[in-house]
């Protein structure tokens, strides 16, 4: 490849660094071309990224980051593709769906959420990250309990007034 080529790709890789949030170092080589284009797919439906890249031209475009990605350098071995997307558990999830059908696309690294995982095991870790929506969702969900419960409470209350007053204003004097 020249080196002329070799810049266009980097330029690539750097733009896409900078277009998503996150992004996964995976290893495809425990899947077959028919496994590797249904990932595709799914990925495309995910409006996840897939790139497989050269591992000497990714670390150039890490090292061109303003972020420091050195803890990925020692990752950057064998086969690599890059998974990158916008919201940080979405990869994690398939990528375990994927696990728990027998097919084996092994987790090398990740950048999610501001933070470096290193390491398969970190499965677990990044699926249980919570998307900004989901976040909000709770936050919303714990601002609107407090709330349900005072109007619970008047409505159950007033009911229970209205029946005293009733009862005492129908009794006889």
């Amino acid at each position: 490849m020249r080196k002329e080529d070799k810049n266009i790709v980097i330029g690539q890789i750097s733009d896409k660094l900078s277009e998503y949030a996150h992004f996964y170092l995976v290893d495809l080589t425990a899947l077959d071309a028919a496994a590797t284009s249904e990932l595709r797919r799914k990925c495309f439906e995910q409006n996840i990224t897939l790139m497989v890249v050269k591992n000497k031209l990714l670390q150039k475009a890490l090292e061109a980051s303003e972020t420091d990605f050195s803890s990925l350098y020692g990752t950057l071995k064998g086969t690599t593709a890059v998974m990158f997307c916008n919201t940080a558990n979405v990869p994690a999830k398939l990528l375990k769906k994927y696990a728990k059908d027998g097919i084996n696309p092994s987790l090398k690294a990740a950048y999610a959420e501001e933070g470096i995982y290193v390491g398969a095991n970190q499965l677990d870790v990044l699926s249980a990250i919570k998307s900004k929506n989901e976040v909000i969702a709770d936050i919303v969900a714990l601002l609107q309990s407090p709330a349900k419960n005072v109007i619970s409470a008047l409505q159950s209350g007033g009911n229970t007034i209205h029946g005293v007053l009733k009862t005492l204003g129908e009794r006889p004097e």
